[in-house]
């Protein structure tokens, strides 16, 4: 009789060992998904950040070139004052002004997508780093039922379903980020 409580136990055991080990491959599986996105994210975070750059840059070089216009445009004025030659300057002047804000509205633009993207991978992160934590203590949990499972002992077992129930409870949290309203 004490036999077939042992063995009963066991296949409570054998049960929850698959159980867990279920949740981790699960868990394993979800967590590589969120680092790809993470980094797919970074890697497009980084391209909006360089296109940012570059419009930096033609915006700065267009304030150059319109500041270079208007200093010739006084010198222009001071020697010539030919109105048509000045008419030409302020249409020019007008031109840079309009690409200038241009640049402003396209970087603004880019940026706010490009923090988007952060945003996006700083959310996948959070959630690939609730999957890692629950790896660790599903694997640990399996080691714990093998152990318990080859030297019949229930109490190992019982705390490997302690361990297991942390487990859990992180690999739900990878779905619901439940624990950061805790932290």
């Amino acid at each position: 009789m004490a036999e077939d409580k042992k063995e009963k136990w066991m296949n409570y055991l054998a049960m929850t060992t698959v159980i867990f080990a279920v949740c981790a491959t699960l868990s394993t599986f979800k967590g590589g998904g969120y680092g790809s996105k993470a980094l797919l994210n970074q890697t497009q975070a980084s391209d909006q950040w360089a296109f940012y750059e570059s419009k930096s840059i033609k915006s700065a070089l267009t304030k150059n070139q319109k500041d270079n216009l208007e200093l010739q445009k006084e010198l222009l004025t001071v020697e010539t004052h030919s109105k048509e030659d000045v008419a030409k300057y302020d249409v020019k002047l007008s031109l840079y002004e309009e690409e200038i804000k241009r640049y402003e509205v396209e970087k603004a633009a880019i940026r706010a997508k490009a923090e988007a993207f952060q945003k996006d991978r700083d959310v996948c992160q959070e959630h690939g780093a609730q999957f890692g934590l629950a790896i660790i203590f599903l694997q640990v949990t399996i080691l714990l039922s093998s152990i318990a499972g080859l030297l019949k002992k229930k109490p190992v077992w019982y705390l490997s379903l302690g361990i297991g129930v942390i487990g859990i409870v992180f690999f739900m949290d990878g779905f619901l980020l439940f624990l950061k309203a805790f932290i």
